[in-house]
């Protein structure tokens, strides 16, 4: 699994709106799908005089300019920052083998893998501020996908979205509410993903999830999930 899956299957299971090259520059139209989707990337080499480019393009698209900085884009941070930039939501990508997870099987009825996603799944994304632009996103989405359905105490607890890229299923979106957590809604739900994705032929399930988010990096690393990147975002 190498940095480049990584961001490959990133891109592969939460899909902008549209993408197109400008310069150096891979250009992303979220229309409401998030800071994944409406970033710009740096594809080849770039100088001072490209950052103009870039901003042009998403502010015709009517976006804010944002940048996504990877792991090798240590000259693109630096000239980003010179120029007033400021860093903004650091991100770390956890994986775990399928195998792992899937060793232990969710409790009975407390998960269920299918798609389209019942409404719901769509009402506890609702509530928890995942509306219509990143549901767009999950529909756009080619690769084998699923949504994933928590239940606790007879209730829907939670909701989760995975889909394939070759071998890496990608976990997007898990939510649960917030009087149904710390219960165990979240662990059936990984193990249930990860169960989904071994039916599927990944070996590898991974996520994102911003540095600043304690409470859901305890659950992956109890898990056994462990770092395997990372990326940040530059914005004005």
């Amino acid at each position: 699994m190498t940095p480049a899956g990584l961001y490959a299957a990133l891109e592969a299971t939460w899909p902008a709106a549209s993408c197109h090259r400008t310069g150096p520059w891979m250009i992303r139209e979220g229309k409401g799908g998030g800071q994944r989707v409406s970033a710009a990337t740096a594809e080849t080499a770039v100088q001072g005089c490209d950052v103009a480019l870039a901003e042009q393009a998403m502010t015709a698209l009517g976006q804010t300019p944002l940048f996504m900085i990877r792991e090798h884009d240590t000259g693109l941070d630096a000239l980003l920052a010179a120029r007033g930039y400021m860093r903004h939501d650091p991100v770390v990508i956890y994986a775990v083998p399928v195998s792992h997870l899937a060793a232990i099987p969710p409790a009975p009825m407390t998960s269920f893998a299918m798609w389209p996603a019942l409404e719901i799944a769509t009402q506890l994304w609702a509530d928890a501020g995942i509306g219509a632009g990143r549901l767009a996103v999950m529909k756009r989405a080619m690769a084998p996908k699923t949504a994933i359905l928590g239940r606790m105490n007879d209730r829907a607890a939670g909701a989760a979205f995975v889909a394939c890229c070759h071998d890496i299923a990608m976990l997007h979106a898990l939510e649960v509410s917030p009087g149904l957590r710390r219960q165990g809604a979240a662990n059936h739900i990984m193990r249930m993903a990860a169960a989904w994705a071994q039916d599927n032929g990944a070996s590898q399930l991974c996520l994102a999830v911003t540095e600043a988010n304690g409470p859901a990096r305890a659950l992956y690393s109890s898990l056994g999930m462990e770092v395997v990147g990372t990326y940040h975002y530059r914005k004005k």
